[in-house]
């Protein structure tokens, strides 16, 4: 019998486990919404669930235990701030598995677990900033190769402008010559 046995071992060792619930709770709550295995889904949700209770009483405590769980500052104040708030009402429930079919590749039932009432903005949004910066840092490299290359192209014209106007006087120099010939 398997009196108060609860989750799965998910063939992995305990340490290996509660590593990988850290780091899908750390992507639920950045994300608000992950796919995954529906046995990795439905072990989650009472893990995040638990981090969301702790979020709403906030206090030294509850901030240094979500912080055990998470190791990211960053979450810990989106827990206590956003999802807190958003969450105050509610008395449990804030997670939702939705089943999503099977995997390609070994036919595994998937799911996608998401925060009820979600911010649907939230969803990659950090992969968006570091587009963003990557792109505007490629365009400001971009703007100050050209600012560098606008003098050597102004000095390559004006060389080029003595040129031609050398070359010019000496045809019209030969020309003249010729006319003064015949």
């Amino acid at each position: 019998m398997r009196h108060r046995i609860a989750g799965r071992k998910l063939n992995r060792k305990t340490s290996h486990r509660i590593s990988m619930l850290r780091n899908m709770s750390r992507s639920l709550i950045r994300n608000e919404q992950i796919e995954t295995t529906l046995p990795k889904a439905k072990d989650l949700r009472p893990f995040v669930e638990k981090i969301l209770t702790k979020g709403k009483k906030d206090d030294l405590s509850s901030r240094r235990r979500v912080f055990t769980y998470l190791r990211d500052n960053v979450l810990v104040e989106k827990v206590f701030s956003t999802l807190a708030k958003r969450y105050v009402n509610r008395n449990g429930g804030y997670v939702r598995i939705l089943k999503s079919g099977f995997r390609y590749g070994d036919s595994a039932p998937m799911a996608i677990i998401e925060l009820v009432d979600r911010d649907s903005n939230a969803k990659g949004l950090i992969d968006k900033i570091r587009k963003e910066k990557k792109e505007n840092e490629v365009d400001s490299s971009k703007s100050n190769k050209i600012e560098n290359e606008i003098p050597e192209k102004k000095n390559l014209v004006s060389k080029i402008k003595e040129e031609i106007s050398e070359d010019s006087k000496t045809k019209d120099d030969s020309k003249k010559k010729e006319v003064d010939k015949s």
